[in-house]
C-alpha cells in the first residue's frame, strides 16, 4: 500500500510541525503562516526557535519555497545550518516587521537564497 501525499492541506494542520534542517537538527516549530492576499499564496511560514518552554523563543520569517515537507513524518525540512538560523534577521512575538515591505522581503529571500516570489 503507498502512502498518499495531499497536496492541499489546512494551516492548523500545518502550524505547530517541526523543522528540521538537513542534518536532521530540530529548529523550531511553524507559528504561523503569512498570506499573501494579492497573489493568493503563502509568502512565508513564521518558525519559532529558541528559548525555553515557549519563553524567549526567536521568530523568523522563512520563506515558503526555502521548507519541503516530509508528510508521513508531519516534519518541514529547511536546507539552513543551525548556526545561520541562529544569525539570522528575526524579531520577537511582540514587534512583528511589516512582511508586505518588498525591501525587508529581499533581504528576507536573500538571507536565505532565494529570488523573491514577486518579482
Amino acid at each position: 500500500m503507498t502512502t498518499k501525499i495531499r497536496q492541499v492541506l489546512s494551516s492548523s494542520s500545518i502550524t505547530g510541525d517541526t523543522v528540521q534542517n538537513m542534518d536532521r537538527e530540530d529548529l523550531g516549530e511553524i507559528k504561523d503562516l503569512m498570506i499573501d492576499l494579492s497573489e493568493g499564496r503563502i509568502a512565508y511560514a513564521v518558525l519559532s526557535f529558541g528559548g525555553f518552554l515557549g519563553m524567549g523563543d526567536k521568530l523568523f520569517a522563512i520563506p515558503w519555497e526555502a521548507l519541503s515537507v516530509v508528510q508521513e513524518e508531519k516534519v518541514f525540512l529547511l536546507n539552513v545550518p543551525k548556526e545561520k538560523l541562529e544569525q539570522a534577521p528575526g524579531f520577537d512575538k511582540d514587534n512583528w516587521p511589516d512582511m508586505a515591505d518588498v525591501t525587508w522581503g529581499q533581504s528576507i529571500h536573500e538571507y536565505y537564497g532565494y529570488n523573491p516570489y514577486w518579482g
